[in-house]
């Protein structure tokens, strides 16, 4: 303020910033920062929507696939894509379920109607994500411009390209898992969507000891609760198929690709390319999962008992990928996560 005129001394200067522009200037700019930012991932889009035909979003035709087996009373876990994917349903019988709307529709139409369930995930974790940065940016108009740029960079990612190209479900379960533990007051009972995550996917499953070991005893409860609902609901309308993957299914790592490949970033899959041409012992991987899940669960409860919940976020995300006996590219979405954990404000080294 300008002792002399009584005025803000930007305006008594002649200085004006972002904060002093009209607001209807600044509304349009977040406007325009949003279209900006859809159009630059429309190349995506378009390109992953149009490419070969069988290579086009081919998890998701297998979620599909899962889903008219449902329909049709097919067992789930010998079903396989058409020709020449042949792809197997790997999930619990859960997923299945929750994959019938898509095989209501025609497979163009599914395409077209999973694009939002990419993107607007993403958009979910990132909110939470960079909600420190972000919170610096002001006024509120600016801040949604500052984060529509952050979300088309993030859908630049490789992971994330990835998760488009094959139609994956991976950020909607990881914003699931994120919003249950980074909310501040959530309007539901926490713990609920970390247990709807882990019923549709194992892997998620990480957040419930993260709950746990953060203090939020309850909430880890409430998910693991909530896991079993949706997986026991799962085995009365599918009881044989439920008996299939408990029993036979999940422990088939082989229905999920090649477990040695480059593509496969998890602790095991490394060890498996160390043996290789021979077989890494399974004792082996069990110590080195045990050891990383005994020191990654200790930096993640230590992080969170500091009220560094993002970070503690982001550990635990990692756990996830490591841990799993099969961790893609696509699964690597946490670094979204993890990069906005290491930016928090921006202030800090």
């Amino acid at each position: 303020m300008s002792t002399a005129t009584g005025v803000p001394a930007a305006a008594a200067t002649g200085r004006r910033g972002p904060a002093g522009w009209p607001r209807w200037a600044v509304i349009l700019l977040a406007v325009l920062a949003w279209i900006a930012a859809l159009a630059a991932i429309w190349p995506l889009v378009r390109g992953y929507l149009t490419s070969v035909p069988d290579q086009r979003m081919v998890d998701l035709n297998v979620y599909r696939t899962s889903g008219l087996s449902v329909l049709q009373g097919q067992p789930l876990y010998t079903v396989l894509t058409p020709p020449p994917q042949l792809l197997p349903f790997t999930y619990p019988p859960a997923a299945a379920l929750f994959a019938v709307p898509l095989a209501l529709l025609p497979w163009s139409a599914a395409q077209l109607a999973w694009v939002p369930f990419v993107y607007v995930p993403l958009a979910v974790i990132i909110w939470f994500a960079f909600a420190p940065l972000l919170r610096r940016v002001s006024p509120v108009p600016l801040r949604a411009a500052a984060f529509a740029v952050i979300f088309a960079v993030g859908a630049y990612l490789f992971p994330m390209r990835d998760e488009m190209r094959f139609g994956q479900v991976d950020t909607v379960l990881l914003a699931l898992a994120v919003a249950d533990c980074a909310a501040r007051s959530p309007r539901w009972p926490r713990g609920v969507l970390v247990g709807l995550a882990t019923a549709i996917k194992l892997v998620p499953g990480v957040f419930i000891v993260y709950l746990w070991l953060s203090g939020r005893r309850r909430a880890a409860v409430t998910a693991a609760v909530a896991a079993l609902a949706w997986t026991l609901g799962a085995w009365l309308l599918l009881p044989g198929d439920s008996v299939t993957y408990w029993t036979s299914a999940i422990f088939q790592s082989g229905r999920l690709g090649s477990n040695a490949g480059t593509s496969n970033q998890s602790l095991r899959g490394v060890l498996l390319r160390v043996f290789l041409p021979g077989q890494a012992p399974g004792a082996l991987w069990a110590v080195v999962a045990v050891l990383v899940a005994v020191a990654g669960f200790a930096v993640a409860r230590r992080l969170a008992r500091q009220d560094r919940e993002m970070e503690g976020i982001a550990v635990t995300a990692l756990l996830g990928v490591l841990l799993s006996p099969v961790s893609w590219i696509h699964h690597y979405i946490v670094v979204v996560v993890v990069i906005g954990a290491i930016l928090a404000d921006g202030r800090s080294r």
